[in-house]
């Protein structure tokens, strides 16, 4: 996957994907890998997903952050045939949403077993548990950064992946199932 998107394989790579919309808040991401020590482990931004909103905007903020070679970005359509691609090269997927009911972008993480760090907004918290498969963090670049480098520092990526894989049980269609005939 890494090779397709050329990204070296050891670099350490944070995944934004989806639409791009305000309420998403890659603006926030933006600033958050401004932050020097993010910059300093050469830590790369993987965005993927198509603007709802003008683009200047967010590129303005890369620019004015001078990220621009942090961040990669494929901000066309992606079709579902290339989605296993992103979610494969990255290390940790970041959701640093204003606003939020819940994320099909979890979902994704889940099945792709990947950590993921969230803000503490919506039902994000209920489904990504703290600590267990990642991070929640309050919506602000200086939270989201720090769970970023905690991610990379701590040395905790194998027990977050193994912690997905056991959350992710949850989602299983046998539970849905069984719950729906419970009922």
């Amino acid at each position: 996957a890494r090779q397709k998107l050329g990204i070296a394989a050891e670099d350490k790579v944070v995944l934004f994907f989806g639409f791009i919309r305000k309420y998403k808040g890659l603006d926030i991401l933006l600033e958050a890998m401004n932050d020097e020590r993010i910059k300093a482990a050469g830590i790369k931004l993987l965005v993927a997903g198509e603007f709802y909103e003008d683009a200047t905007f967010y590129t303005d903020l890369i620019h004015k952050y001078g990220i621009a070679s942090s961040c990669i970005m494929h901000t066309d359509f992606i079709p579902n045939s290339e989605v296993a691609n992103y979610f494969n090269a990255a290390d940790v997927v970041v959701q640093p949403y204003r606003t939020a009911t819940q994320s099909g972008i979890s979902q994704m993480a889940y099945h792709f077993e990947k950590p993921m760090i969230v803000t503490n907004v919506g039902g994000l918290p209920e489904i990504v548990p703290d600590g267990k498969v990642g991070f929640v963090t309050e919506v602000n670049a200086a939270a989201i950064a720090e769970a970023i480098l905690r991610f990379f520092s701590s040395n905790t990526a194998e027990q977050l992946v193994e912690g997905v894989k056991e959350e992710k049980k949850k989602y299983e269609w046998h539970h849905m199932s069984a719950a729906i005939f419970k009922a």
